[in-house]
């Protein structure tokens, strides 16, 4: 008995019970705690799984079980992680959503919108007024995709593509025909051969800059850039290359069928355009020398205007180069079928307008007349009343060129103290006036820009250049790019980075931008043009190989259609050609909804200095198509 007692109190006993609680609280805690994450699973799991496993429309499920199946795969897709960013700028406007831009007809594949020859037929042709910019109103703005040319091909790389290019490409024999004495161009198989040949070149290109060389220097790198009127196909610049100095070639749009595409196709700088009623879209004080080989301007019409805007372009002595009718009329008056006296009136009234301008005669040799302006206009305002030289421009702006009037009255040059005094400052040599502050900063002229901003913005874009080759190996590739374009160039810096790579840039500057830089960009011995991207841009579809733009989008958002621009720049780049922007994120988040509907392969990467900079980077690659061939059209 006395030991049944004791097992009883053992059993309730109070170490006992502390035992038993704890079991029984371990217990109903996890009960309730598996209780729970069964109801949230359940809660949580996909809709089609809830209803399934709950037995709701079990009866449809079994009469359906294509539905059953569909259900239970859309759920796992459901339940598939998204690591997409959730921080998105806010949906882009309905134009954005509904863009398309399908391709537009193989008979448009050089379609130049505002160099339209059909269009130009509705214009004066007084003072040729007709070859000038004449862009489509809105109605007329075409909204599809320029094609390449059937059997178009990636142009050949520098230096082989100065003298040959793929016919595909310009499919044009006229030049070959019209031109075929003067050896502009040649036709071999499936390729032009350009032998450097001109109309008053005949041993080539390299032998008549050669003669050049030997009445003006051009090797000390005092000549950097210089002007082509009238350029053919542009070998006087292709061959110019060589010796370091960069030259702007133009020639209206219907002179030679193509003369300005063979030349971009070649690797050569060049735009469509022509001397008639406005300025060139330069700078004043751009160039080291302008050339015209019988480029059939008419020099002493109009009172001298056309070579009053040569000297506007030309900086302080500069040289004006001309061969061809009619230097040396008494060699050549039967072969140009004019009279003697014809021909001679000519070159006085050249010698007068070029007297006006206050410009001395340095040589006259063989085919080549060379004429230098001064370095400043003290003599020249000495002289004014006894030698009748034209009046002084006061009212514009010399460096205002985008749908500016011409003017027959002398584009002043800056003030100076001294006659020995260079207007506007002198420029370094090449190649030390890359980097040297161009006098247009140091001289304070260009408010608001230091030469300390100058410094650092050279030194900033060698770093940006330099992360743009880690995101598009095809620009970090020697050679595969040649012909290059910066949409918003500011100082040049882009162009300045890349200067060591077989490329040129051209260097835009919108007219709508808050400074007036493209004088400085010229001052560093680069070359560009004014530019307002609400327009088409003067050159043929398929130019540049490589397209870039800062903070273009933000320039114009408020100005023009964002589409209409990502356009036009479909228009001018070629098939497995790249584009790099920079700007805000919420901006280049809409541009790529436009590109990705042009189908270009495209993203968007960091900035350079990481990923909390709101600017990123936008990246895109053209893709190659063409027009169908011929036989495939009525399908």
């Amino acid at each position: 008995m006395a030991n049944w007692a004791a097992l009883v109190q053992n059993c309730v006993s109070k170490k006992q019970n502390k035992q038993l609680t704890r079991l029984y609280f371990l217990t109903f805690t996890t009960f309730l705690c598996t209780l729970f994450y069964l109801l949230g699973l359940w809660h949580h799991s996909p809709p089609s799984l809830a209803a399934v496993s709950a037995g709701t429309h079990l009866s449809d499920a079994r009469n359906c079980p294509d539905s059953t199946s569909k259900l239970l795969s859309n759920s796992i897709s459901n339940s598939t992680l998204d690591f997409s960013a959730t921080h998105l700028a806010p949906d882009p406007e309905e134009s954005a959503r509904g863009f398309h831009a399908p391709p537009c007809d193989p008979t448009l594949s050089e379609y130049t919108p505002c160099e339209d020859v059909q269009r130009s037929l509705l214009f004066p042709r007084e003072d040729l007024i007709y070859r000038e910019r004449h862009c489509p109103v809105e109605a007329e703005v075409l909204r599809c995709r320029i094609p390449a040319p059937f059997g178009y091909r990636v142009p050949l790389r520098w230096p082989e593509s100065r003298d040959a290019a793929w016919f595909a490409n310009v499919p044009h024999k006229e030049l070959t025909v019209e031109k075929k004495n003067q050896n502009w161009v040649r036709f071999e198989g499936d390729r032009f051969r350009f032998p450097g040949g001109g109309t008053m070149f005949p041993r080539g290109a390299g032998a008549y800059i050669d003669d050049i060389g030997k009445l003006i220097n051009l090797k000390d790198g005092s000549i950097r850039t210089a002007l082509d009127t009238g350029c053919g196909v542009a070998s006087w610049g292709a061959y110019l290359l060589s010796r370091d100095i960069l030259a702007v070639s133009f020639a209206p749009r219907d002179t030679h069928e193509a003369q300005v595409q063979f030349a971009l196709e070649r690797g050569v700088p060049a735009l469509i355009g022509v001397l008639a009623s406005i300025r060139l879209p330069y700078p004043s004080r751009a160039f080291d020398m302008a050339h015209c080989s019988r480029c059939l301007i008419p020099w002493g019409q109009r009172e001298g205007i056309y070579l009053t805007e040569v000297d506007r372009v030309l900086r302080p002595g500069g040289y004006w180069i001309l061969s061809g009718p009619p230097i040396n009329w008494q060699s050549h008056w039967k072969g140009w079928e004019r009279t003697r006296e014809s021909l001679n009136e000519e070159q006085d009234t050249i010698e007068k307008v070029a007297k006006s301008l206050c410009w001395k005669k340095l040589v006259q040799k063989g085919d080549l007349a060379i004429w230098q302006k001064p370095t400043n206009h003290i003599h020249c305002k000495i002289t004014r009343k006894v030698f009748k030289n034209r009046p002084f421009c006061m009212a514009k702006d010399p460096d205002t060129a985008w749908y500016t009037k011409m003017e027959t009255c002398l584009t002043p040059l800056p003030e100076v103290n001294d006659v020995s005094e260079v207007s506007g400052g002198k420029l370094s040599n090449w190649p030390e006036r890359l980097t040297a502050v161009p006098p247009r900063i140091s001289s304070g002229s260009l408010k608001g820009i230091t030469a300390d901003m100058f410094k650092e913005n050279t030194e900033l874009w060698k770093k940006r250049v330099a992360y743009y080759k880690s995101l598009d190996y095809q620009l970090a590739e020697r050679g595969r790019y040649r012909n290059l374009l910066d949409m918003n160039a500011f100082l040049g810096g882009f162009a300045a980075a890349l200067i060591d790579d077989p490329v040129w840039v051209m260097n835009t500057v919108p007219v709508e931008a808050e400074f007036n830089t493209l004088g400085v960009i010229y001052e560093r011995g680069l070359i560009g043009t004014y530019q307002n991207w609400c327009e088409a841009m003067s050159t043929y579809p398929r130019t540049y190989d490589f397209i870039h733009g800062d903070s273009v989008f933000s320039l114009y958002q408020n100005r023009c259609k964002m589409e209409e621009i990502v356009l036009e720049m479909d228009r001018i780049l070629r098939p497995q050609g790249s584009v790099i922007l920079r700007d805000d994120v919420d901006v280049l988040l809409k541009v790529k909804k436009f590109a990705d509907a042009m189908q270009w392969d495209s993203r968007i990467a960091d900035h350079e200095k990481g990923p909390h900079q709101r600017e990123k980077i936008f990246f895109a690659v053209k893709q190659y198509w063409t027009a169908p061939a011929p036989e495939q059209k009525s399908t």
